[in-house]
């Protein structure tokens, strides 16, 4: 069989989670590739929230088996409450398997993470002080722990030595703060790994041999395209390749096997944190979208920053990811503007990745709004007019069909298999 890769098209928190739980049902895996804590998944089953950040939302379905690859920065105390509180909702997490190559994220990595912040006066970058940037930081330096150390006390030991003479020092000296004991750190990570253990195995050969076998997988991009370590706002960005082609390097995987990508946008734009917005909105319509579309980070509760959707950005992440379908989320938001507008092209600029040092003159291309409900829609025809038309701008204007559209938080506001709709 072959790959279908779901992720974002904007700044995250496109609500990446709820389409992964809905195509979750069609597949024998779904596989988590990149990222770490810092990302928020929200998923409402029978009016049940659950929130997840590093395990995929696939874990909802009993027989499906969920992975966390080795592109994934991982933190196991949050993990284990993660399964925790997933276990007592009654979900469990037998088929959980974690890659042995995926790097921790250790406490030094959040302090240095919220000191590096607070430091930075001028120049924020609005991280969520989870350890990520420090924990890519150490993986590229060569200096990471990954999880097949926590089996083996004395490796542990060894590199926790190793990188709290360089951390203590930048503590000590740099930020002004209290060192860490690497004792302590090696009996608290050694007991993970003995919980963790029976979750760690190779699953770049777990999915190159399910898929010999004819076996679908779903991989699950966390944050946005645009936030992308190299193509998005730098450096207002994640620390890690949030596109399509880091599935491969992500989970183990030949690229020739992903067949699909559905790229997932929300009907306005929302960001969290610093950086270039050129389609922010300051006024009551910026104050509606972030009432009415509930726009609070999932992992920080930071309230979002809201604004018209940018086309030109959604052309750029729909070339970069190979997008071959489109779902379009919270659309229900937009029910009672009166007028929806969308960014149709930048005036001053000839690539978005200019954004960042110029500012951005747009053209705006404004829809009258349909002034109705989106819960009461249960198929393609229930469509407002209005509505449609909008929807049929974005197909148009990105060169792909939209073949998901959801109108709420639960499974059942989802309209799917819309593709030949927008042909």
């Amino acid at each position: 069989m072959s790959v279908t890769v779901a992720l974002g098209l904007q700044w995250g928190d496109e609500g990446k989670a709820k389409i992964v739980d809905f195509l979750a049902k069609k597949f024998d895996y779904v596989a988590r590739f990149q990222g770490g804590a810092n990302a928020g998944h929200t998923v409402i089953v029978n009016n049940k929230k659950f929130v997840f950040h590093q395990v995929p939302s696939g874990i909802l379905y009993p027989n499906k088996k969920v992975v966390i690859g080795n592109g994934v920065v991982l933190d196991p105390e949050i993990l284990l409450e993660e399964l925790k509180n997933l276990e007592q909702e009654g979900v469990k997490s037998s088929n959980l398997m974690i890659s042995h190559l995926a790097h921790i994220v250790m406490p030094y990595h959040k302090i240095l993470d919220q000191a590096s912040e607070s430091k930075s006066k001028n120049k924020k970058i609005g991280t969520t002080g989870k350890g990520i940037g420090p924990a890519y930081t150490d993986k590229v330096s060569r200096l990471g722990i990954r999880m097949e150390d926590l089996l083996s006390k004395d490796i542990l030991a060894e590199k926790v030595k190793a990188n709290l003479k360089i951390k203590n020092f930048l503590l000590k000296k740099y930020y002004g703060l209290s060192g860490l004991k690497a004792e302590k750190l090696v009996e608290q990570y050694t007991k993970i790994g003995k919980i963790l253990k029976p979750f760690i195995t190779d699953i770049s050969v777990e999915l190159n041999q399910a898929l010999k076998k004819n076996k679908s997988i779903l991989a699950e991009g966390a944050q946005g395209s645009l936030l992308d370590i190299d193509f998005g706002t730098y450096p207002y960005v994640t620390s890690s390749n949030t596109i399509s082609g880091n599935c491969s390097t992500g989970l183990g995987i030949s690229p020739f096997a992903i067949k699909d990508v559905v790229g997932i946008m929300k009907a306005y734009l929302t960001r969290v944190g610093e950086g270039p917005f050129p389609s922010e909105l300051f006024n009551k319509d910026g104050k509606k979208m972030a009432e009415k579309g509930n726009e609070f980070g999932a992992t920080t509760g930071r309230p979002r920053r809201c604004g018209w959707v940018d086309m030109p950005a959604l052309e750029y992440t729909t070339r970069l990811n190979g997008v071959t379908k489109l779902a379009v989320m919270k659309v229900d938001v937009l029910d009672e503007f009166k007028i929806v507008a969308a960014v149709d092209k930048y005036k001053n600029i000839a690539s978005f990745s200019e954004i960042v040092n110029k500012k951005v003159k747009m053209e705006l291309k404004k829809f009258p709004g349909w002034m109705s409900s989106s819960e009461q829609i249960t198929k393609f025809t229930d469509i407002p007019k209005r509505q449609l038309a909008l929807l049929k701008y974005f197909s148009n204007k990105l060169h792909t069909p939209i073949d998901i559209l959801s109108f709420g938080p639960d499974r059942k506001n989802t309209l799917f298999n819309l593709a030949k709709y927008f042909k």
